[in-house]
């Protein structure tokens, strides 16, 4: 039975009780939908793959064996008791009879022998010694040995049944490591395990050796995430283009969530951009290819005085050993002295039309200033190498479809023979990529093979010493098909009110929100209350240099609660009011959580409620800072049981727009567009889309982080603009761009926030970053830019400060948490790793097995968990948790050896929602884990009433210049 606690009886139709949400929102003059169109994320194989994986007939066992354990032991705790009043009824002292003492110690060890579940050397003389002196006692302790040697004789059947049941799993194993779907997956995710799968399959052996051991494991590994995850790569997770069928208005009463992933699901490769960087690296590096390339001033530019005012790109290359790999990308605002030589280039260069290429650059100071040609090529040189003069022809762009083609067609433009032999040389990598989606694996793995020796010969060519390319070469997205439709009273009714409420609390969590305020603090610092900034690039190069960056180094280190778990502030260097109450929020909100944990009878309930009135007030004390349009995306996992009713439980939440649908737009738009000015299909439809969204006045600009070196930030063009930062080029049409040096910011005081505008325009620019790095990622212009946009980052984490109960032989548990039909945490248990049951010394698979058994047992662990492991001082080990099935050995031994028992380690299990008898995607494999990655958006009318009141700040005449050394 479900236990629940929210402090107050659970009467759902009681308005006290009601989620918080609807009413309220509405009331405070907030407009809330869920979005039409969603991203369906289904994992690759059904569920039932792992069933063979599990001993059914050895878990049986062992529950047996175990119940039998706990029934014994309270009984021979019982006839302990007995056995005690008759070693105490044993004459001792002068009236002792001959053989007393004997009977005594006999009763003894018997009575220690019993309480500790063990049986005697010889159970009929003991039955003997206890019926002479209580013939009830006798029968009594006859009947717990018979039991207790049936126990002993019970545990004997244990090895043969597990021995016959691992090797039936393991052949169900090695079948389905066989399976397509997985093998095509672990060609890219992990080429060294596919190597060596096939000696591991083409093993037969009843227990393999350690070698085989040690790739059974990972390959275990891989295929849990393949069934029981939903982590799109390749086809361990396949994605689908899906919608709610005539809408989702508030109270709609279909709530169908079934969907069919029949079919063939398609896949779709792009070639590793990093590749390409390589490439441009090398042509750059090369004194004469780089002649034929054109040129340009970096974009963006200014006269400062005497000086030169520009940005520079400045990039780290990643590490090609690793499985993800993106160069990191730095931009910083850099000054050249003004000189006559380069002020004329400045004036010549800047009037041409794009078509001058490096060669024409170094004539034209040749013949211009008379100097010789080494000496103008090394001018060239440092002017390139200090960015104020680009090569932009051979950069990714961020809306390429097929970025190796463009690439091609980049050399060809170039008409040189060098060029033209590169573009052909990469014909053979294009086609090994045109017939990737439909090879078979073994065709894969020849095709990955020679498109690496393809490209390291490619890179040979141009002079590479050591040629290297990155451990992934090729991406793959797997498109599951099929017209992909829900009720529209998934998202709606109970569950929307529910997700509703939550979304008020989420500022709280939100990463990016104390830097928003502390860029509004610091700009009402310098401009004053009502004012205005025209030089965007200088205010946001004095906001890193003089603030931002002491201010992020300083945070850095703050923890958000203390030992005894009270919150602490964020550091409020400029005494903004928001900042407090944004701490008063939190504070009310960790207080609320803490009281509901310490009410009696919690820490033992198997879920909790969040009450109303908690999310209610905690909504009500963020509204000030709340932005006026608030879209959110959210990944969420439909929990509907046999039994009927749902859940929705919510992984992770994200604050912008189209995040579920920007990575995989590739897979819906025209086949082979390439640029923003082909018809895409379905881009054109989301970005007309998003334009009905904008809020009146305003107008959405794509932020792009600049230069593209992870394919994760490819993306279909989703906005009719396109916010150019200095140093940045973009193939958008010149009406949507908005040069940086267009925008300006002004504080809107009635509305208490700061106002990103377009001089050409005469419009509120919006900025969106539709990419998937994260925020930190990003070079300093667009992470900056995006502390005025809807973007956030939001850790849902209830617990976070609330202390832990008291633990139970080392285990700590915390209940599942929700609100209304919206789960925000799962349930949970934590121990220290050096508490979690060992092999031991030369004791059989069984013994470990019940062990396991055993621990679960006493703790009430669920029979499917997923694990996270953290070392002391450190996040968790892996970017996954680990998938934990107690009723599969090979699962047990799996996760034992990731375990590392070093001191302070700590395991995490949470339960497994939804569980296997809730799933709601199906295909004709079976029933599939799957998430539904989900829009909503709040749009807010502001009031005067509403508008916080701003800190205060010096005017702009008197305004002192921040000092972050001084906090107070």
């Amino acid at each position: 039975m479900t236990t629940t606690t929210s402090g107050a009886p659970d009467r759902r139709d009681d308005p006290q009780n009601r989620p918080a949400g609807t009413e309220s929102a509405d009331r405070a003059g907030s407009r809330w939908e869920p979005g039409d169109r969603f991203v369906l994320r289904a994992a690759g194989l059904p569920i039932e793959t792992v069933h063979g994986l599990r001993c059914p007939g050895t878990r049986a066992w062992a529950d047996e064996v175990l119940a039998e354990e706990e029934r014994l032991a309270a009984a021979g705790a019982d006839l302990s008791d007995l056995l005690a009043a008759l070693v105490k009824a044993t004459t001792t002292g002068a009236d002792e009879l001959p053989g007393d003492a004997a009977a005594r110690r006999g009763l003894l060890n018997l009575r220690r022998q019993i309480f500790n579940n063990r049986l005697p050397a010889d159970p009929e003389a003991a039955v003997r010694l206890v019926a002479e002196r209580d013939p009830e006692a006798g029968a009594r302790t006859a009947a717990w040995l018979r039991d207790r040697a049936r126990l002993t004789e019970l545990n004997a059947t244990g090895p043969e049944l597990l021995d016959r049941e691992l090797q039936a799993s393991r052949g169900v194993l090695r079948r389905t490591l066989a399976d397509d779907r997985i093998r095509r997956a672990l060609l890219l995710a992990s080429p060294t395990l596919d190597g060596r799968l096939d000696a591991y399959l083409d093993d037969t052996s009843p227990r393999p050796a350690n070698r085989m051991r040690k790739i059974e494991r990972s390959a275990l590994t891989y295929l849990y995430r393949t069934a029981c995850k939903t982590s799109p790569f390749s086809t361990f997770t396949g994605v689908g283009l899906a919608s709610f069928a005539g809408g989702t208005a508030l109270g709609g009463a279909d709530d169908s969530a079934a969907l069919d992933v029949s079919g063939e699901w398609t896949s779709h490769v792009r070639l590793n951009v990093v590749v390409l960087s390589r490439l441009t690296e090398l042509i750059t590096a090369d004194h004469t290819r780089r002649q034929d390339l054109p040129v340009m001033l970096s974009p963006g530019w200014e006269r400062d005085a005497d000086r030169i005012r520009y940005v520079r790109h400045e990039t780290t290359a990643g590490d090609d050993g690793a499985a993800v790999t993106f160069d990191a990308v730095r931009d910083r605002l850099f000054f050249l002295r003004s000189s006559g030589t380069l002020d004329r280039l400045l004036e010549w260069l800047g009037g041409q039309d794009g078509t001058v290429r490096l060669r024409d650059l170094v004539d034209w100071l040749e013949t211009k200033h008379r100097a010789g040609r080494e000496e103008c090529e090394r001018y060239a040189s440092a002017l390139l190498n200090v960015g104020m003069v680009q090569v932009p022809l051979l950069r990714t762009d961020v809306h390429s479809g097929d970025p190796l083609r463009a690439y091609q067609d980049a050399l060809r433009s170039l008409g040189a023979p060098w060029a033209e032999k590169l573009a052909d040389t990469l014909d053979g990598p294009a086609a090994r990529l045109d017939r990737y989606p439909h090879a078979d694996v073994t065709e894969c793995r020849t095709l990955l093979r020679t498109l690496r020796t393809q490209l390291l010969d490619a890179q040979t060519d141009l002079g590479a010493a050591e040629p290297t390319l990155p451990q992934t070469l090729v991406y793959e997205d797997v498109d599951t098909g099929g017209d992909l439709t829900c009720g529209p009273g998934v998202l709606s009714g109970e569950t929307g009110r529910s997700l509703r409420a939550i979304e008020g609390a989420l500022p709280l969590f939100d990463l990016t929100l104390p830097q928003r305020l502390t860029l509004m603090g610091f700009f009402l610092a310098r401009y004053g209350r009502g004012g205005r900034c025209d030089d965007l690039l200088g205010l946001v190069h004095d906001f890193h240099e003089d603030f931002f960056d002491q201010y992020i180094s300083f945070t850095s280190k703050r923890a958000p609660f203390d030992e005894n778990g009270a919150y602490i502030p964020e550091e409020n260097w400029l005494g903004q009011r928001e900042m407090k109450a944004l701490d008063g929020a939190r504070t009310h909100f960790h207080d609320g959580v803490r009281a509901l944990w310490e009410r009696p009878g919690t820490p033992d309930a198997e879920e909790i409620e969040l009450p109303a009135a908690l999310l209610d007030r905690t909504a009500g004390e963020l509204a000030p800072l709340g932005a006026r349009f608030v879209p959110q995306s959210h990944h969420l996992q439909l929990s509907r049981p046999d039994g009927g009713g749902q859940l929705a439980v919510l992984n992770k939440s994200y604050g912008g727009l189209a995040f579920p649908f920007s990575r995989f737009t590739h897979l819906y738009d025209a086949a082979g567009s390439e640029t923003a000015a082909e018809d895409t299909g379905f881009s054109d439809t989301l970005r007309a889309e998003i334009a009905e969204r904008r809020p009146d006045g305003a107008v959405f600009a794509e932020v792009t982080g600049g230069p593209v070196s992870s394919n994760l930030n490819l993306h279909g063009r989703l906005t009719d603009h396109h916010i150019v930062c200095p140093g940045e080029t973009t193939t958008v049409p010149d009406e949507a761009r908005i040069d940086l040096d267009d925008l300006y910011v002004e504080h809107d005081e009635a509305a208490g926030r700061l106002v990103l505008r377009s001089r050409r325009l005469g419009r509120e620019v919006v900025p969106v970053y539709l990419g998937y790095l994260v925020p930190i990622a990003l070079p300093a212009i667009p992470r900056t830019l995006l502390l005025l946009s809807p973007s956030t980052m939001a850790a849902l984490d209830v617990w976070a400060g609330v202390p832990e109960g008291e633990a139970e032989q080392g285990v700590t548990r915390r209940p599942r948490v929700r609100h209304g039909s919206v789960v925000v945490a799962r349930r949970a248990w934590t121990a220290l790793a050096d508490v979690l049951p060992v092999r031991r010394a030369g004791a059989d698979d069984t013994v470990f097995f019940l062990d396991w058994q055993r621990w679960r047992r006493t703790h009430g662990l669920a029979d499917r968990c997923f694990a996270t492991v953290a070392r002391p001082g450190q996040g968790p080990i892996g970017a996954k948790p680990i998938y934990v099935d107690f009723d599969s050995p090979l699962s047990l031994s799996s996760f034992d050896a990731l375990v590392e028992r070093t001191p302070g380690t700590r395991v995490t299990f949470r339960e497994m929602l939804p569980a296997e008898d809730a799933l709601h995607v199906t295909s004709e494999r079976g029933r599939h884990i799957a998430e539904l990655a989900v829009e909503t958006f709040t749009t807010r009318t502001p009031s005067p009433s509403s508008s916080p009141s701003p800190s205060p700040s010096p005017s702009p005449q008197s305004g002192p210049e921040v000092d972050p050394s001084c906090p107070n």
